[in-house]
């Protein structure tokens, strides 16, 4: 094996063991059955030809639970059932069963907390790797070298009493960093510091080979270009070097509302374009009447009993005086504002409800017709009760990730359809809600509009060749030479089997 640099994880301080749960306690997972395409374990050894499993740090697991589990993620709609799932305790382990599975063909897709919403980090009759189990953080300085399986809010946490923050986060934050970094990640400050994967130093990967390689802008460029939003076509990320900023004390939040969308991105590209706020989001809302009302949501950061001034902040934007909302915070009460929704969610059982989000990046020249006709036929049964519309802007400059597909425009919109399909009396299925997916895709790729691929759109082959462009023929020739047999994250369907 092929390795540029140890890793950091739990290699030295977990037994090495490979069993099998749900066949006796402690069963050992022996091999492979070539013939049987399944994983046998030591009852049942004397079946037939078994090429067997190297010894691991973690755990091999093919219990009905673990492999059930594995068939789900946040949309609640997919369902791909793994023969088997891997709890790494180190990052050999990721190398070594990547590469026993490239020998047999075996698929293999990467799931951190499995919260994409359309099987894309599922397999079929393959293995699954959990990365949770990979999540290992140290800060060093104006940076963190974190594992793929820890969350942002277990990094953020992390870095606070350093005084510390990524410069990006998601607005929910129990999501992996290698996931996040697989896809892009953007969120309130991308209009000041671009997606979470312009923030990243180095990589660490395994390839679809099972090459454990580091990569950097200066080091395997190829291979760290393929990496970051590449879908994890071409490697598993298993840990990251980000660079990290000061962090605030406190922050104002200011919510401000608008009548129609125009008027809302014209105030969100002027502060976006002056900087006066350190966090800039925005979100359409029911208005209590049958139709919608556009909010801006900006957040001023503040250190040492500076208290922001909300007149120089806010006197010159043309919301609708009276009706501001303000708000002060901790940064990290801010930073972590969706919890109590998350399990209140929980709770009722909503979370639980099939969730076919629709995501995409607006060219900024189209965006108000563009949300103003989406926004005219929708009603809030289309997004469901607990559904949430986002639209902001950040400056198509600061990305650089040459795989995040953004269109070609000096300002892009992300505009968001976080649906939820809970079942009731004329609610549209979670089939139809699809089918509105798809079309509306169709309609903002021909304004020159993409994907954000962690929603629920079908896509074919020359959909994903269509949607990488110019980067397509890099990406294959990165998929060719990192992923020969090409049994990477299948569930996308960017290079079908």
């Amino acid at each position: 094996m092929r390795v540029e640099r140890e890793g950091i994880g739990m290699g030295n301080h977990l037994p090495r063991r490979v069993f099998v749960g749900g066949l006796g306690v402690g069963a050992l997972v022996l091999g492979f059955d070539p013939a049987g395409r399944a994983w046998v374990a030591e009852a049942a050894a004397d079946s037939g030809p078994l090429e067997r499993v190297p010894p691991l740090d973690g755990e091999l697991l093919v219990d009905p639970g673990s492999r059930e589990e594995a068939a789900d993620d946040y949309g609640h709609m997919v369902r791909h059932h793994p023969r088997a799932v891997l709890r790494p305790g180190s990052v050999s382990d990721v190398a070594v069963m990547l590469r026993y599975c490239r020998a047999r063909g075996i698929p293999v897709a990467a799931r951190g907390q499995g919260h994409s919403t359309n099987g894309q980090s599922q397999v079929e009759a393959g293995l699954v790797v959990e990365t949770g189990t990979l999540d290992d953080i140290r800060v060093e300085g104006d940076r963190a070298v974190v594992q793929a399986g820890a969350l942002w809010s277990d990094l953020l946490r992390r870095t606070l009493p350093h005084g510390l923050t990524p410069p990006v986060l998601t607005d929910y934050l129990e999501l992996s960093v290698g996931g996040t970094l697989s896809v892009g990640g953007v969120g309130g400050a991308t209009h000041r510091h671009g997606a979470q994967v312009d923030g990243v130093l180095e990589l660490e990967v395994v390839t679809g080979a099972g090459h454990r390689v580091v990569c950097s802008p200066t080091r395997r460029a190829d291979l760290f270009r393929a990496a970051l939003a590449g879908l994890g076509q071409c490697a598993v990320v298993t840990s990251a070097t980000v660079g990290l900023v000061p962090a605030p004390d406190r922050v104002r939040r200011y919510q401000l509302r608008y009548p129609e969308v125009a008027a809302l991105t014209a105030d969100q590209r002027r502060v976006a374009a002056d900087g006066r706020f350190e966090y800039l989001e925005g979100s359409v809302q029911p208005d209590g009447t049958g139709g919608w009302v556009y909010v801006l949501e900006a957040v001023a950061f503040w250190r040492d009993g500076s208290a922001p001034d909300d007149a120089a902040l806010t006197g010159d934007l043309s919301h609708e005086t009276g009706t501001e909302e303000v708000d002060d915070l901790s940064y990290l009460d801010f930073a972590d504002r969706l919890a109590p929704s998350v399990a209140y969610l929980r709770s009722t059982g909503e979370w639980y409800d099939p969730h076919p989000w629709w995501n995409v990046f607006v060219p900024g020249s189209a965006v108000d017709s563009f949300v103003e006709s989406v926004m005219a036929d929708l009603t809030p049964a289309d997004i469901g009760p607990t559904g949430v519309v986002l639209l902001y802007p950040f400056g198509r400059p600061l990305l650089g990730a040459p795989l995040l597909r953004v269109p070609d425009d000096p300002e892009v919109f992300l505009f968001a359809l976080l649906k939820t399909a809970t079942p009731g009396p004329g609610a549209p299925t979670p089939e139809e809600m699809v089918e509105a997916n798809r079309s509306l895709y169709e309609r903002v790729r021909d304004l020159g509009g993409y994907q954000y691929p962690v929603g629920t759109v079908p896509m074919s082959e020359d959909d994903w060749r269509r949607h990488f462009g110019d980067a397509w023929p890099d990406l294959a020739a990165a998929k060719q030479k990192y992923d020969p047999r090409n049994i990477l994250a299948p569930g996308q369907g960017v290079f079908p089997r």
